[in-house]
């Protein structure tokens, strides 16, 4: 057995106020992990996300190399968490690392606009990067990587999305 992920996502935003709502409703986890090296070492950042989880579900903020670590740790099985990164590459990092997300797929929830990328939804902002790391995640592994904003939302693809935009 291992750890049953209940929904892989990436949201620039990380923990707000509609997936402590809305998806934790929805996917009912009994975790929610955040995993950014970035926001791991930020006590500010890692304060206000774990304050931030809904009324009984536990948040945590930890590193890619620590979730790799205890997705592999029979220990841990017991978690269905929400699991959230950053970016598409620190997702794309935890596949390398040997996480199965063949049973949820990888949602593109938010990514935020910078120079020198493409908005693809309304919420969704893709630039070489990003577009690098969905191809593995879709071409390479397998894995269905969309585009869904909130569960009530329909999943839109993303490869064909990337295609649509030059990527």
């Amino acid at each position: 057995m291992t750890m049953a992920i209940c929904l892989a996502r990436v949201d620039s935003r990380l923990l707000h106020g509609q997936i402590a709502t809305v998806w934790a409703r929805s996917v009912k986890p009994n975790r929610i992990l955040v995993v950014s090296d970035t926001v791991a070492h930020d006590v500010l950042r890692k304060t206000l996300i774990t304050q931030a989880a809904p009324p009984g579900i536990r948040a945590n903020v930890i590193t890619v190399d620590k979730m790799i670590q205890i997705y592999h740790d029979p220990r841990f099985d017991i978690f269905k968490p929400l699991l959230l990164t950053e970016t598409v590459e620190d997702m794309a990092r935890l596949v390398k690392g040997g996480l199965d997300l063949s049973q949820v797929g990888v949602d593109i929830g938010s990514l935020a606009f910078h120079e020198g990328m493409k908005m693809v939804t309304n919420s969704v902002a893709i630039g070489p990067v990003q577009a690098e790391a969905i191809h593995y995640l879709h071409d390479e592994v397998g894995l269905e990587v969309y585009a869904q904003k909130v569960p009530a939302d329909r999943k839109q693809n993303l490869s064909d999305l990337l295609l649509r935009n030059g990527f």
